[in-house]
């Protein structure tokens, strides 16, 4: 068992065998797929491009993505704003830092089940505890759900609630910043806005580049929100391009189709995520490089 690392190849094994047969046989499968006309059922065509070229005159398909995008846009910077925030704030030294971090990282554990997403879909619709809120103040209560270009803003606002995987992170890119650099330049006259803009977010901006690229890639999967609060309405307001992929599948039984535009939006994410690793050089300052 000690020889030529057999122990590690055993502990390995779980991931191994759960990375071919959850993600890399799936993958193969649905990447099959969207060359046929598979339905759910055993018998399918292939039909070469088809799936792939009929996305170009699927209107519903460019409003999926033009959604999505702007969640994407409008979330992820809000959503990191608020962790690091908040994680600068909890790394100060004072009774009860840590218990207030495992309060604000409890949205993000509980954040994207079914029941959260229910009660957040009550806290919204007409009547809920923010429209009586409106009126409470003497503004006239939004019925949320029922305006096409308002539906989106409370799944929105629950994603950046859900912000303390961000806010861990940071906390500890900003624990891993010596402390000499701070008390230098506190001895130089730099107050606190100078300490934090011209220390601590450049000695992060590794780290705020891993959260921008992560938050990214969650954001464009996103698929509960939208299935459980709003199904995709009103008038496709919220549906994102997940639940678009998911309704063609399970609901519809375009499974090729499907499957061609989960293909579609891997590339989409793999783009978006080349290109902010490939400006990333010219505002990531590295420690080691000064």
């Amino acid at each position: 068992m000690n020889r030529d690392g057999v122990v590690g190849y055993i502990f390995a094994l779980p991931f191994v065998i759960g990375f071919l047969f959850i993600m890399l046989v799936p993958m193969g499968m649905s990447f099959y797929y969207s060359f046929t006309d598979f339905n759910m059922r055993p018998e399918h065509n292939f039909i070469g491009f088809y799936n792939y070229t009929r996305m170009f005159s699927d209107d519903r398909f460019w409003n999926a993505i033009s959604v999505t995008f702007r969640f994407v846009i409008f979330s992820v910077p809000v959503r990191m704003v608020f962790g690091l925030l908040i994680a600068y704030a909890l790394t100060r030294k004072y009774r009860g830092s840590h218990a207030y971090r495992a309060v604000y990282y409890l949205p993000t554990l509980i954040g994207g089940s079914v029941a959260v997403a229910l009660v957040w879909r009550q806290l919204f619709v007409s009547n809920g505890v923010v429209y009586n809120l409106f009126t409470f103040f003497g503004f006239e209560g939004i019925g949320w759900f029922g305006i096409p270009h308002l539906a989106i803003v409370p799944l929105i606002v629950m994603s950046v609630w859900q912000f303390g995987a961000a806010m861990i992170i940071f906390a500890a890119g900003i624990k891993d910043i010596p402390e000499s650099y701070i008390e230098a330049a506190s001895i130089d006259g730099a107050n606190k806005f100078h300490i934090f803009f011209k220390i601590i977010l450049p000695y992060l901006s590794p780290v705020i580049l891993f959260n921008l690229v992560m938050q990214t890639i969650s954001a464009f999967m996103t698929f509960t929100q939208a299935y459980i609060i709003t199904g995709g309405g009103p008038a496709e307001s919220t549906n994102f391009i997940a639940l678009y992929i998911y309704n063609h599948a399970f609901t519809w039984g375009n499974m090729g189709y499907a499957s061609a535009m989960s293909w579609i939006l891997l590339l989409i994410v793999a783009v978006v995520t080349f290109t902010i690793l490939r400006t990333s050089r010219r505002w990531t300052f590295y420690a080691d490089e000064n």
